[in-house]
């Protein structure tokens, strides 16, 4: 045992299969010696699991296997045995009808994993949107040391000269395709050139945005979320993790003492200041409120109204992507341009505060990374919104929509459905002014189902070809973290299961008053007290399986669409388990 550690071996939480003098204790001996291993290699040593959200049809995460194997060095020369679990990857472009469907998934999957096997500790690998939130939700709550290493982003995209950015320009460039403006040529060069390497999206999407706030939070070693994914430094970063969680096993550093109501605090003012995707809202509140801590929409729209929007980095800034962001200094530089409206007495992994890891950051481009005298916005990426259409809360971002949006007020086109919204956009002759606000329902945590990334309704045609490139959209789904655009998300209680959404109906009146956070529908009490009452329920989307389970315990998106049984204060977690 190292000086200053505070463990003894005999304390190790894998001892309690492999010491004992005994017959169950035997065979788990015998069968790590089974593949190959001697008792010199696992015997007395801190065994740490590399919890691996790799799979062939997850290309964010396309260079994990070498990465594995650059953690299992640093475990090694730590004095650790390392054991590889592959885990759900749940990856982002694939998996249908929505990753977010599996989160939870995820979550239950990484909790279980850790508590049942003869772990001391754990790395966790993700950062394709869905995985970064899991992976913690679920190591929160199984309560062991734990590190988690961000993919990092990819390179950024390039064709014809134009620097391009996934997702954001994905977007960007379908709507001009569908304005009859890109040739099929330049669509198969913009399809080939926009993800140019391993690694998650490299706007400040979902997947950068989630690794920005765990790294904030001080889950991961300082600055490891802005490291591009096959930089030789993200390798460097893998080994280091390897060694830093056996110190942290000895040390008994365990998350309770690194998540707090500070740390998460913390969390939210860097995501406001980067710009954040919609879904760090839904994905922050359920991480917080696995660790305790009662974060609501309205401790974030708070935040949002003060906290300036310095990373200049699209899709809410302008001209820069994530590999400019790292050369610019990083998330490490950031946090130190926010200065005290961070509370860097927080421990991290280090076992050193926020404060002493960010200490000698600096910016080296402040057009990227802005002073907080010169913003790229004013207030932070996210508004909430409440109203008649909205009692529970509504998500829109800001400054990654046309300003001409923030007060309107204009007739519902209300779908039902994705397929008949879909078939009404690509019809040139749609009866449908920029004054429209197109209406979306149906798309919620149990509508969708799953929650989907919907919420960025493409621009009719008919308004395309007049030259318009954004409108008010409303819609009880999400949206990519890529996306940009007049979009109201995350409308809860969302209309599946009877929310005010479910009563609009297209021809209504309605109002976004951003500057005082409302969103209503111009409709009396009396007639929306009508409609409720000639409403029917859907029917449901589930008889059986994870999704049957899914929607019976889902929350609404205020509240993080964790389950409900798996939140803190549903009841104490599961303790040791037994070994007979």
């Amino acid at each position: 045992m190292k000086f200053g550690h505070k463990k003894s071996v005999d304390a190790l939480r894998s001892a309690r299969w492999f010491a004992p003098d005994d017959l169950r204790s035997f065979g788990h001996r015998s069968r790590l010696m089974q593949l190959g291993f001697s008792e010199e290699d696992f015997m007395g040593k801190p065994i740490i699991g590399i919890l691996n959200t790799w799979s062939e049809l997850n290309s964010c995460h396309g260079h994990f296997p070498q990465r594995v194997q650059d953690v299992k060095r640093g475990i090694a020369q730590a004095g650790g045995f390392a054991v590889e679990l592959p885990t759900l990857s749940v990856d982002e472009s694939f998996t249908k009808p929505t990753s977010m469907l599996y989160r939870n998934l995820l979550a239950m999957e990484t909790e279980e994993m850790i508590r049942s096997h003869p772990l001391d500790g754990v790395v966790l690998m993700g950062g394709c949107d869905k995985t970064t939130p899991g992976l913690v939700m679920g190591a929160l709550t199984a309560g062991l040391p734990m590190i988690f290493l961000p993919a990092g982003p990819m390179l950024r995209g390039h064709y014809a000269g134009t620097t391009l950015g996934s997702g954001s320009d994905a977007w960007k460039y379908w709507d001009e395709r569908r304005a009859g403006n890109v040739s099929d040529e330049q669509w198969r060069g913009l399809q080939g050139g926009i993800a140019r390497s391993a690694g998650v999206c490299m706007t400040m999407g979902t997947a950068s945005t989630m690794t920005a706030i765990t790294d904030a939070m001080g889950l991961t070693l300082p600055g490891a979320s802005s490291i591009p994914a096959v930089d030789s430094g993200h390798s460097r970063m893998s080994s280091a993790c390897g060694r830093r969680i056996v110190d942290m096993v000895w040390e008994d550093l365990t998350p309770e003492k690194i998540v707090t109501d500070a740390s998460i605090r913390n969390a939210a003012v860097v995501a406001m200041a980067t710009g954040c995707s919609t879904n760090a809202v839904v994905h922050l509140i359920a991480m917080a409120r696995r660790a305790g801590v009662a974060l609501s929409l309205d401790d974030l729209d708070a935040l949002g109204r003060t906290t300036p929007l310095i990373a200049n980095v699209r899709p809410s800034g302008k001209d820069y992507l994530m590999e400019d962001f790292y050369q610019a200094g990083g998330l490490n530089a950031l946090m130190k341009q926010l200065g005290d409206r961070l509370d860097t007495s927080c421990v991290t992994v280090t076992g050193r505060t926020l404060g002493e890891n960010i200490e000698d950051a600096q910016v080296y481009n402040d057009d990227v990374i802005r002073p907080l005298s010169n913003p790229v916005y004013h207030e932070g990426s996210l508004a909430v919104l409440r109203g008649n259409l909205c009692p529970d809360g509504a998500v829109i971002k800001p400054a990654a929509c046309d300003p001409a949006y923030h007060v309107h007020q204009g007739p519902a086109l209300v779908f039902d459905n994705y397929p008949d919204m879909k078939k009404a956009v690509d019809d040139e002759n749609l009866d449908i002014t920029p004054e429209h606000v197109m209406v979306l329902r149906n798309a919620g945590p149990q509508g969708g189902p799953g929650f989907p990334e919907w919420g960025m309704l493409p621009i009719p045609k008919a308004l395309l070809k007049q030259g318009h490139r954004d409108m008010l959209r409303i819609s009880d789904a999400r949206m990519s973290g890529t996306s940009y655009g007049a979009c109201v998300l995350h409308v809860s209680p969302e209309s599946f299961i009877g929310g005010p959404l479910a009563l609009l109906q297209t021809g209504d009146i309605v109002r976004l008053d951003l500057p005082n956070r409302r969103l209503d529908m111009l409709v009396s009490e009396e007639e929306l007290a009508l409609r409720r009452a000639a409403w029917q329920p859907p029917t449901p989307r589930f008889e059986r399986g994870w999704g049957w389970m899914y929607a019976r315990h889902v929350t609404q998106a205020d509240k993080g669409c964790d389950f409900d049984f798996l939140e803190r204060d549903f009841g104490a977690a599961a303790g040791e388990p037994d070994i007979y």
